[in-house]
């Protein structure tokens, strides 16, 4: 690619009043010769706009500078197509919001700034956007019942092909089983009829999805685009290539025969709420044991949920659930007493409708633990401590107890023919020489079911978040799994009621169709949606350490039989873990690599010991730490003039070649500010932040043999909602290296 770079400096937004335009110039023209270098006060402005289109068309400039606000903002403004590289400098929120105005060092800051930017360039090619081969748009649905029909038909309807595979042999899942639904519409207050005939008639009238029923994934292989999926039906296959998977096999209520505490299996008249909607189908509700018309009936909310000795999570439908069953005893009976024992009423959205419609049918709700249920012949009783009025209460010749016992995702089910096929295979491996084959251990033998059967080095199943659940991001990125191009929907991604499923179903369709559509185009998906980049491996040096294969978060590299990385770009989320893995540094990016960041970082003008102005290096996550120091520079929160940012696309890009070229030039410190991680996977490309940390952990042996402290370099996690504390995490890391004294290294 043959560069001509302009750059365009705007003067508005109080940057004009505090820095010097015409020094910001000389830098670019002066210093890096950029044949094209303009002013401009209101840059985002139409006629600012027009001036770089201008230049595009005249000038043949197709490497776009602007300096001025942060490129989080007006990015829609300064974008002029994929043949022209744009890169922001950010002199608004990064300097004249945050450092004094017609300061010395506030300009020394600024022009460092451009520098790093154009900097960049030297390395910096237009990204060629990645086309699979024989790419197909098909949906592949997997699961029937109510998120997976509700997902297909969405999908259909935006005029896409859908493939609907279930296991069953009739659509519907828990629709079959459920004699009536909660309500889907206002008013909410009226349990509403499946409709499950009209939802399976539409499905299976409309000509743009193929219904397998009776059928099983055997194997999933490939990338977005290019899955190609084997599926078992009747005894055969059949081999079907899809563009995204949406995930919607739902939950199974938690084994309630782990439940004895609550009467479960020493009393026929302890039933599950799936029970429950098994006897009022039948008509007048009766208890089991003798098929007496009940007339007092206690649902136990929380029976197994909430408790950390089972399931320690909310399940979330179970409040609107018992509520709902409580007005089937109601409607059926009105001179019923139906009482619901609860720890919380969790109903919900518009479910508060139908929670008052209950407690005005008569429905008595007591907020209590339960401490036994015994059976006297049929007749129950129900012992608990009120945990509002600090008492022992209970409620005896009880005729029928309800447990809400909970959902567990298909996704965490163990399959013990699985488990016992596994330990055949472990016992009849052979042992490593010189060793005996390892006993296989109970831990070994947790299988989960597998659904997908994924051909991926990383595993056959999707990756899960804590309790099983295969989401990747419970915060920014629902729907979005582990794996590109799969997006799970309805309770088998978390614990939700059937309203909330249906929301889930179309938000899925939709994710699985931005997926092929952005596959289609040669661009990512999320969180770096629209990017064109993708990594390019220098194969000739690789040592097949697999550090990449490893540590990929989304399982966008396999391995052939010699143990070489087989990239697959369509899976990649471009958050270049792999790069900052790769000890030989043979993995980049066109528009970021190792050589681009050294590039910026070499850029800093690093002053001599005696002139007393030490230098910071902020090596800052894109999705975290950079929304927050912009945050900290639109409340103009003040922080040290000392330092300078590079923004990076994930902590877990960070190659420890930098950290080395820092210390190296004299920089005094380096921080690296990524996102927080956890169990929540609060961490955008869910584990970058956490292996930088480890990374880091081997930075103190590197400093220590260039003769410098090693808290010098040290890591901080930051969301974006603590930019107020900026400036104190700043101000803390440059008063830790005051008193540690200059680098060393400067002027060397």
């Amino acid at each position: 690619m043959s560069k001509k770079i302009g750059v365009y400096i705007c003067s508005g937004c109080g940057i004009g009043d505090a820095l010097d335009m015409n020094a910001l110039a000389k830098v670019a023209t002066k210093e890096y010769k950029v044949p094209v270098c303009k002013n401009d006060a209101f840059l985002c402005g139409r006629d600012g706009v027009e001036i770089i289109k201008k230049d595009i068309g005249d000038e043949g400039v197709n490497c776009v500078v602007v300096a001025g606000c942060s490129g989080r903002v007006n990015y829609d403004v300064f974008d002029f197509g994929p043949s022209v590289v744009v890169e922001r400098v950010n002199l608004r929120e990064r300097v004249a919001w945050t450092q004094e105005p017609g300061d010395e060092d506030t300009q020394a800051m600024a022009e460092d700034y451009l520098r790093m930017t154009l900097a960049k360039f030297k390395n910096l090619e237009l990204p060629e956007p990645f086309i699979g081969e024989d790419l197909s748009k098909k949906i592949l649905v997997v699961g029937g019942g109510l998120t997976g029909m509700t997902s297909a038909l969405e999908a259909a309807k935006a005029g896409y092909e859908v493939l609907l595979v279930e296991k069953e042999d009739t659509l519907g899942g828990w629709l079959r089983k459920s004699y009536k639904i909660i309500p889907l519409k206002a008013p909410y207050t009226e349990p509403e009829d499946p409709g499950l005939a009209g939802r399976v008639k539409e499905i299976e009238s409309n000509p743009r999805i193929k219904v397998y029923t009776g059928a099983t994934i055997e194997k999933t292989s490939g990338a977005p685009g290019m899955f190609d999926v084997v599926i078992r039906q009747a005894g055969g296959t059949v081999s079907e290539r899809v563009g995204a998977v949406v995930l919607a096999t739902g939950a199974v209520p938690y084994d309630p025969a782990r439940l004895e505490h609550l009467g479960y299996g020493s009393s026929p008249n302890v039933i599950t709420q799936a029970q429950m909607e098994e006897l009022s189908s039948r008509g007048q509700i009766t208890r089991p044991s003798d098929g007496k018309a009940v007339q007092k009936v206690v649902f136990v909310q929380c029976a197994g949920s909430r408790d950390r000795d089972h399931l320690p999570y909310c399940s979330a439908a179970c409040c609107v659930e018992s509520i709902k069953q409580a007005l089937y005893v109601k409607a059926k009976n009105p001179e019923a007493s139906v009482y619901v024992f609860y720890k919380d009423i969790r109903s919900s959205g518009q479910y508060e409708h139908l929670y008052k419609k209950a407690q005005t049918e008569g429905v008595i709700f007591v907020k209590a633990d339960i401490t036994g249920v015994t059976d006297d012949g049929g007749n129950l009783t129900v012992e608990a401590q009120d945990l509002l009025m600090g008492s022992p209460t209970m409620a005896d010749e009880v005729d029928l107890v309800v447990l809400a016992n909970g959902m567990v995702p298909t996704t965490a089910i163990e399959d013990p023919a699985l488990a016992e096929a596994a330990r055949a295979e472990a016992e009849a491996a052979p042992a490593k020489e010189g060793q005996e084959a390892p006993p296989a251990t109970e831990a070994s033998m947790v299988i989960r079911s597998n659904i997908l059967n994924l051909e991926y080095r990383q595993g056959p199943e999707l990756p899960s978040l804590k309790y099983g659940f295969p989401d990747s991001h419970f915060i920014c990125f629902p729907y979005e799994t582990r794996r590109t191009g799969i997006y799970a929907a309805g309770s088998v991604r978390r614990p939700m009621d059937m309203a909330q499923a249906v929301e889930d179903a179309a938000g899925a369709a939709l994710k699985a169709i931005q997926c092929v559509e952005m596959t289609a185009r040669g661009m990512a998906v999320h969180p770096r949606s629209g990017d064109l980049s993708y990594p390019d491996f220098q194969m000739s040096r690789c040592t097949q350490c697999k550090r990449c294969t490893e540590e990929c978060p989304f399982g966008a590299i396999n391995e052939d039989a010699k143990a070489n990385p087989l990239p697959n770009p369509t899976r990649c989320r471009r958050c270049g873990t792999c790069m900052g893995a790769c000890p030989e540094r043979i993995i980049s990016f066109k528009n970021y690599s190792v050589p681009m960041i050294g590039n910026m970082l070499k850029a800093i003008e690093v002053p001599e010991e005696d002139e007393e102005k030490p230098r910071i290096l902020i090596f800052a996550c894109e999705n975290d730490a950079i929304p927050a120091l912009d945050m900290a520079g639109i409340n103009r929160l003040k922080y040290s003039k000392w330092v300078r940012v590079i923004p990076v696309r994930c902590l877990g890009s960070l190659n420890l070649i930098w950290v080395n070229d820092a210390m190296s030039r004299g920089i005094d410190g380096v921080l690296l500010m990524g996102c927080k991680h956890g169990d929540d996977y609060q961490c955008h490309f869910m584990k970058g932040s956490e292996l930088a940390g480890v990374r880091l952990s081997k930075v103190s042996e590197t400093l220590d043999r260039l003769g410098l402290e090693s808290e010098r370099v040290t890591m901080t996690e930051v969301s974006i909602m603590d930019y107020d504390k900026i400036p104190k995490i700043i101000g803390d890391f440059a008063e830790k290296l005051d008193k540690l004294g200059p680098n060393p290294m400067k002027g060397f």
